[in-house]
């Protein structure tokens, strides 16, 4: 399971570094969050879904996703 966080940054092609500079916070802090080891404070949130294009409250939230062998 992946959060949609990571799946929407993973979307745009950014890193956790781009992101982490566009939101005003550490890569490592936007590596716990998307890693669900961390729950972003409100303000932190807001920033996060502004640069990714998201619902704050959605940044967290599990998705399943299957790989497809080709």
């Amino acid at each position: 399971m992946l959060t949609k966080m990571r799946l929407r940054r993973q979307e745009l092609k950014l890193s956790q570094q781009a992101v982490g500079y566009q939101a005003g916070m550490s890569s490592a802090d936007v590596s716990r969050i998307e890693n669900a080891r961390m729950v972003p404070y409100p303000s932190q949130a807001q920033r996060l879904a502004q640069v990714l294009k998201l619902d704050a409250k959605d940044l967290q939230e599990q998705v399943k996703v299957e790989v497809v062998a080709g």
